[in-house]
């Protein structure tokens, strides 16, 4: 029987792990982290004035600008934000925390990760939604800096029609730097994130109200009655502009992905108390503007700006909306991180640009594609409202899987019955649902991009996770036992050398082929031998107590398996020091590792397609080297290759 240790004792006190500190609820001034969220939670949501109700009135969609039209366009942004934003998300979405962390991710590991068994296909339809909802963010990604940044430079064009030429290029430009920037990390901006936005929402908030002011009959707009009399009116064509009216809601997805860093307090303070009114003000004094002057509709919200700040309202609102696009940003690479950690991604180089703020990342490829996807939307587009036709189906199928995670996570984790989980989100799902369908109108008008991006992401992501789980059998296929190999040595010694050698095994069972070819060709092993797994698990973070289980095996050897959350960057350095509170020998200059450097063979009995076989071996030759991911120092670092067939 091998001796098992497991870190958490006092004896062990695991000194140093920084990242690994278990998940604690967010402390702090609740004001002071309402106005942190401000500049990092709402930049989408908050930009949305910039451009929705001139999509519904001079879009592509567009509906005539009479007073029912009116009212009826108001009434359905109001409804639209209490409804999906207010009540859905920060009243019962917020609630679906996993340890503390918000996120779709988030939510798929709650329910994966319950004590109640899922049927095997249940399981694997919640894992493809988890991930194309995954997925979709990422074309959320594309579209918000690209659209965001176009429609507040547009702004130039309403000051004089000579900068019409400059608004594209200058686009361009602004998006370079930004991407440009992320390399430098957002610490030292992101402090001014905050005040900036308050400025915002409180600027748009008094355009707004000056303007109800002088036509407070737009408040007859929050009687639902008008919605209805808009769709009575317009038919199927009301039905299409829903599909714009939904640009007042893009964002919402946000409140939930951030709440492990600002907490559900915070994130409710700051909308309740600023962010939602401001917006209802603005969107009421834009669609008030337009019954006084219809001739507005070319742009409503720069129509509420008096002549002589429309400069510095241009600036304004193209800093707010590089705030929108760098929470967007930073998002996709956080949503990249946790992909690797749960094995649905090929490692990616990874940049911590923070030695103090933990979870400032900046991963290069990442940026890079994002940049370039978005510089090609501009230069295809090269107009807000016709970039519009693309955005909202990407937003809407998020928000409406995100309801289902959450209906099975009330009935699967918290076990509510079927009477109390379904009437709200059946709520919830119909809004989802009726603004989805009304953007599959856009599907040909630019809506097919995002799709296609997330479609195309999916199967990188599945085919990834299938292809690991291939690879996986494939080598515990024949593994001999631990215990035969040890037995072997001590009946046939091998030479042995001072230091302590390390093998990287995907499997905490077996012998690791790493080490058998390792005796093979070098006929020897160190004084130690350390067989180290690393597991990710379901939950965002591992607590130190449950972080490491280390066996002792007979000749030296020691079996060590470290458990890591998906909002965690495992790195082999911490890990090795808090193993050496076991008493391990591990001297940092007498310590090899061994890695192995798999070949795919795409000719083997998998049953997987062959299509995907060649895409899995493609994405493991260039996923970032090990060494690096792991944070292993590449002087101490030996490689050993080997053949597997799937």
């Amino acid at each position: 029987m091998p001796d098992v240790h497991e870190t958490g004792s006092d004896a062990c006190p695991a000194p140093g792990i920084a990242d690994s500190a278990p998940p604690q609820p967010v402390h702090g001034n609740t004001a002071a982290l309402a106005l942190a969220a401000l500049g990092v939670v709402y930049g989408d949501i908050g930009t949305s004035p910039l451009y929705a109700v001139r999509e519904c009135f001079n879009g592509i969609h567009a509906v005539a600008r009479t007073d029912v039209n009116l009212y009826g366009v108001a009434s359905l942004i109001f409804w639209s934000l209490t409804i999906v934003v207010s009540i859905k998300y920060v009243g019962f979405i917020l609630k679906a925390d996993n340890r503390g962390e918000g996120g779709i991710f988030a939510l798929l590991g709650l329910i994966l990760g319950s004590t109640n068994q899922l049927k095997p296909k249940l399981r694997s339809a919640i894992i493809g939604g988890g991930i194309f909802g995954a997925a979709l963010l990422y074309g959320d990604g594309i579209i918000t800096p690209s659209i965001s940044v176009l429609s507040a430079i547009e702004g130039l064009e309403v000051a004089t029609e000579a900068a019409k030429p400059l608004v594209v290029p200058l686009t361009c430009m602004v998006l370079v730097a930004l991407f440009s920037l992320q390399k430098r990390g957002t610490g030292g901006v992101g402090k001014l994130f905050g005040p900036v936005m308050i400025i915002w929402f409180l600027t748009i908030a008094a355009l707004g109200l000056g303007e109800i002011l002088k036509s407070p009959r737009i408040l007859l707009s929050l009687n639902p009655w008008h919605a209805w009399e808009f769709f009575s009116a317009n038919r199927l064509h009301g039905f299409v502009v829903l599909g714009s009216v939904v640009l007042c809601i893009t964002g919402g997805e946000a409140l939930y992905a951030d709440l492990g860093h600002f907490g559900r307090r915070a994130i409710r303070m700051s909308w309740l108390g600023l962010a939602c009114p401001a917006l209802l003000l603005n969107y009421f004094g834009q669609c008030a503007l337009l019954l006084e002057n219809p001739d507005a509709s070319f742009h409503p919200f720069y129509g509420l700006v008096p002549s002589a700040a429309l400069y510095p309202m241009v600036a304004l609102s193209t800093i707010a909306t590089v705030i929108a696009s760098q929470a967007l940003i930073s998002g996709a690479f956080s949503l990249t991180q946790q992909a690797i950690q749960l094995g649905f991604s090929p490692r990616v180089h990874i940049v911590h640009t923070s030695a103090e703020v933990k979870g400032q990342i900046y991963i290069p490829a990442v940026n890079y594609a994002l940049l370039i996807a978005c510089l090609v939307l501009v230069l295809t587009f090269r107009e807000s409202s016709r970039l519009a036709g693309a955005y909202g189906l990407a937003v809407t199928a998020t928000m409406g899987l995100t309801s289902v995670l959450y209906l099975v996570s009330a009935v699967q984790v918290w076990g509510w019955p079927l009477w109390k989980a379904v009437p709200p989100v059946a709520l919830f799902l119909l809004f989802d649902v009726g603004y989805f369908s009304a953007n599959l109108f856009k599907l040909f008008d630019g809506g097919w991009i995002t799709l296609a991006v997330a479609f195309a992401i999916t199967i990188i992501f599945a085919s990834w996770r299938k292809g690991r789980e291939e690879m996986k059998r494939q080598l515990s296929t024949g593994l001999i036992p631990l215990e035969d190999f040890v037995a072997d040595i001590e009946k046939h010694p091998l030479p042995r050398v001072r230091g302590t050698a390390v093998f990287m095994t995907l499997s905490p069972t077996g012998t690791p082929p790493t080490l058998l070819h390792h005796v093979k060709h070098n006929h020897m092993l160190h004084e130690h031998v350390l067989l180290l797994t690393i597991h990710s698990v379901d939950s965002p973070k591992v607590a130190d107590k449950d972080r490491l289980r280390l066996e002792r095996r007979p000749a030296g050897f020691y079996r060590l398996v470290a458990w890591y959350g998906y909002m965690e960057a495992p790195k082999i350095p911490e890990i090795m020091r808090l193993a050496a509170c076991f008493g391990l020998p591990l001297e940092p200059t007498k310590t090899t590792f061994y890695l192995g450097r798999e070949t795919l063979l795409t000719n083997g009995t998998s049953p997987m397609p062959r299509w995907r076989k060649a895409l899995f071996a493609f994405m493991s030759r260039n996923a970032a080297n090990p060494a690096g991911y792991f944070g292993i120092p590449p002087n101490r670092v030996v490689e050993l290759g080997a053949q597997v067939r799937i």
